[in-house]
């Protein structure tokens, strides 16, 4: 069963309050197929997703190859970069929760030593919808060592000044790429008394049954189960890497799109949608033309977006590096797997509250899913409409921004995606969860997997 325009509410009886075996038998089906030729020309590389709602798992998928002769499966864990932020706002807002944490004090009255250069007034509800001026990790003098050593670094954050970003006036915030991570997690660190990997267990992992498909720092004796880009699987263990972090270069790779790829997106239910934004009914939309819908590079502030994603550092840093992904940079290198995502919106679907456990109360429900923001940001190229450490549902078939008048509209969704296209979001009028990782070698500025994805997903759950 592909889903294509004829794939329709009316025709698999979908229903927000019930979801019937034979309903989630082609929902499952359907999304099958989807992946499947999403794989495009990228084989051997696959992924993984999974779907929820109403707090049960009604579809996982999975294509393609995670490392050499091991195929991809919704528990596989993945490299999931910047997804990881919005699993690290989660575990910020159970202690909220727990009254650990208070979103309108500020992180230096938990966290003395953070008060200097100026930031003695800034507050959490200002670091979470990047507001705060704390973006820029070019301004941090760090080779590849100091970034991935974690007590090292949050020193450095400590004692980092406030940046203004390039044309401040044009932007509401200015996304914190990198340094948000050792703060955040820093803080977490501060007011449990734990170290962030006991703090993420404790208080949202093991909660959630997920405490061992879910990490900021992979244990040593699972790091070679995540998943590579094919062009490593050769490598095959630990004991064959050099002793030093590699800095290899890890540009993705970048071709045309073949003539078979273009017709699959002529094929999928949101290509209508994307021709009328696109004002091109008659050309045949291409990868760049499609992406530019949800991300336009054209409005991309070079000097704002250098300051924030690339570190000052001369040697640029390999992720999928076995040392990299063991070491603690929670605002980059979260490794999960696509069931572990989806299970951690699944609770925040349901407003906190998961298999009759709150963990999220709903007065910090309420605060976490309000929009703190709605104009564009400095570094990222679009409205992200920043909530408490996380961005909005990005959907353009749904009419998410500023439509919520309409009945479809996903306007209260929200979730997090990666610098590869990873995502994983909720949308609780739809009590509906949705992860999505990978190993194909792409950027969310050059791909539109995790876009076809979420609209189709979002189709099935018209209301």
């Amino acid at each position: 069963m592909m889903i294509d325009n004829k794939t329709s509410r009316s025709n698999i009886d979908t229903d927000i309050s019930t979801v019937t075996e034979a309903t989630k038998l082609k929902i499952q089906q359907g999304l099958q197929q989807l992946l499947n030729d999403l794989q495009l020309d990228d084989a051997p590389a696959g992924g993984a997703l999974a779907v929820y709602h109403a707090g049960s798992c009604i579809a996982q998928a999975s294509v393609g190859m995670a490392q050499q002769n091991v195929p991809w499966q919704a528990t596989t864990l993945a490299l999931n970069f910047s997804t990881g932020k919005g699993v690290l706002a989660t575990l910020a807002h159970v202690l909220v929760s727990q009254q650990l944490l208070d979103y309108d004090q500020t992180i230096a009255s938990y966290w003395p030593a953070f008060a200097v250069n100026g930031k003695a007034g800034i507050t959490l509800r200002k670091l979470m919808s990047h507001q705060a001026g704390l973006f820029a990790i070019n301004t941090i003098e760090a080779d590849i060592a100091t970034l991935l050593d974690w007590d090292k670094m949050v020193g450095k954050v400590a004692a980092m000044a406030i940046t203004k970003p390039d044309n401040a006036e044009a932007y509401d915030s200015a996304y914190s790429a990198l340094v948000y991570g050792w703060i955040l997690g820093a803080l977490i660190e501060k007011v449990t008394d734990m170290s962030l990997a006991a703090a993420l267990r404790h208080y949202l992992t093991e909660p959630l049954g997920i405490a061992d498909s879910y990490y900021f720092g992979v244990p040593a004796e699972q790091v070679n189960e995540v998943a590579k880009l094919a062009k490593d699987f050769t490598v095959t263990d630990i004991n064959s890497l050099p002793s030093q972090p590699s800095s290899k270069r890890r540009k993705p790779t970048l071709r045309a799109d073949s003539i078979a790829t273009l017709a699959t997106y002529q094929k999928l239910a949101s290509y209508g949608c994307w021709q009328s934004l696109a004002m091109s009914d008659k050309t045949v939309l291409n990868s760049s033309q499609i992406n530019a819908i949800y991300f336009d590079p054209s409005s991309i502030n070079a000097s704002n977006y250098k300051l924030a994603l690339f570190p000052a550092s001369k040697q640029p840093i390999d992720y999928y590096d076995q040392q990299t992904l063991q070491a603690v940079m929670p605002a980059v290198n979260g490794v999960a797997s696509a069931q572990a995502l989806a299970t951690i919106y699944a609770m925040l679907a349901n407003g906190g509250v998961w298999q009759g456990k709150i963990l999220i109360d709903s007065q910090t429900f309420e605060q976490l899913s309000m929009v703190q923001q709605t104009g564009m940001d400095a570094v990222m190229p679009a409205k992200m409409n920043w909530r408490l450490g996380y961005h909005r549902l990005f959907s353009v078939c749904k009419n998410s921004v500023g439509n919520s008048n309409n009945p479809n509209s996903v306007e209260q969704g929200f979730g997090h995606m990666g610098y590869n296209g990873s995502v994983a979001w909720c949308e609780p009028t739809r009590q509906l969860s949705f992860a999505f990782v990978h190993n194909f070698d792409v950027t969310m500025l050059n791909d539109i997997r995790q876009f076809a994805l979420t609209e189709a997903v979002l189709a099935l759950f018209d209301q």
